[in-house]
């Protein structure tokens, strides 16, 4: 549990937070000492600082006798220091995206995750509400032998989803067929969504009319619609954080980069279910890959109950201020626009 610092502790773990942020280098107390407003002596800047690192706030280097700040640090820094001065602004990121032209959500989430990215010089990963967004275009089935076919259906986005299925031997090619030309008559258009509610309301009683062996038919085909659609992942930034020097050696940054290259990976780093502004620094992440780094996620509201993620993953040296102002801001516009986006579809 955290104790409370004194004012003198406070203020002098915000200066070496601040001061590391921004330049990445061990803090001394002669640095301290030449801030304006500080009227403390080198030694008892030095006996403070000694102090907040016996407490865990504060760690040493080997290069240097700074100090700079641990995890722990990080944690009081933004739940006691900074938390409680900022205010939610308006930023307008979405509103100028919209004004370059971007009319379709892929474009508009896509283009923000890139503005994000450059405000922070940090990595930013949008979970995309493309759910909403993507319909059915077509089922095709193609046989590729007595007893297996594979589906693929196709979205209006262009996604293409392939999954491969067995046939029992005394089933009727032509029952197949009927199901088929049925799910293409009755589905072309509808969001993927909603896929299973308009079967069981629309698609299964045509079903039952003509093909024979419907009930088979239907197990053996609804494995086509049975998985999970994969989420649609937005990044920018990805290399912005090969440009922090806390990260110059591509080794600490490997496991990082083979992630980066696997969107449902990608997807795992930001997915969460709460709601509002969460700060995980370093050991806090779950997943190895990123316990040098901090995540800060914020969720937004598509329609109902849907929503997305926004995150930006930076070194544990992040500028929260400016991060957690920004995600605020962004996750209230983001949830506006795409209302805006989706109330007349």
């Amino acid at each position: 549990m955290n104790m409370m610092l004194t004012k003198r502790q406070l203020l002098i773990l915000k200066i070496i937070i601040d001061e590391f942020i921004d330049s990445a280098h061990p803090v001394g107390s002669r640095v301290i000492s030449k801030k304006d407003g500080i009227s403390l002596s080198a030694a008892t800047i030095r006996n403070e600082m000694s102090d907040l690192e016996e407490l865990g706030y504060l760690e040493k280097t080997h290069t240097s006798s700074g100090r700079i700040p641990s995890e722990k640090g990080y944690r009081y820094y933004v739940d006691h220091i900074i938390a409680p001065t900022i205010k939610s602004s308006n930023i307008n990121i979405i509103k100028h995206v919209m004004q370059e032209g971007y009319f379709e959500v892929e474009q508009v989430v896509q283009k923000a995750a890139e503005v994000l990215s450059e405000l922070t010089n940090y990595t930013a990963i949008i979970l995309g509400p493309e759910i909403y967004d993507t319909k059915l275009k077509q089922i095709q089935l193609v046989p590729l032998s007595d007893h297996s076919a594979v589906s693929i259906l196709v979205t209006d986005t262009g996604h293409v989803e392939h999954r491969s299925f067995s046939i029992p031997f005394d089933m009727k090619a032509s029952d197949l067929e009927k199901m088929v030309n049925i799910l293409n008559d009755r589905l072309a258009g509808v969001p993927i969504l909603s896929l299973q509610e308009v079967i069981q309301d629309e698609v299964l009683h045509l079903m039952k009319r003509y093909v024979t062996d419907f009930e088979r038919a239907y197990v053996y085909l609804s494995k086509v619609f049975s998985q999970d659609q994969p989420v649609k992942v937005y990044v920018g930034g990805k290399s912005n954080l090969l440009l922090q020097p806390e990260f110059r050696d591509v080794n600490k940054i490997h496991s990082f980069l083979s992630i980066m290259e696997d969107e449902q990976e990608i997807a795992r780093l930001v997915q969460t279910s709460k709601e509002g502004i969460h700060v995980r620094i370093g050991q806090e992440n779950d997943i190895d890959a990123i316990k040098d780094f901090s995540l800060i996620t914020a969720t937004y509201h598509v329609h109902g109950d849907q929503k997305g993620t926004i995150g930006l993953l930076g070194p544990t040296r992040m500028e929260y201020r400016k991060v957690i102002t920004l995600l605020n801001a962004f996750s209230s516009e983001m949830t506006e626009a795409l209302y805006l986006m989706y109330k007349d579809k």
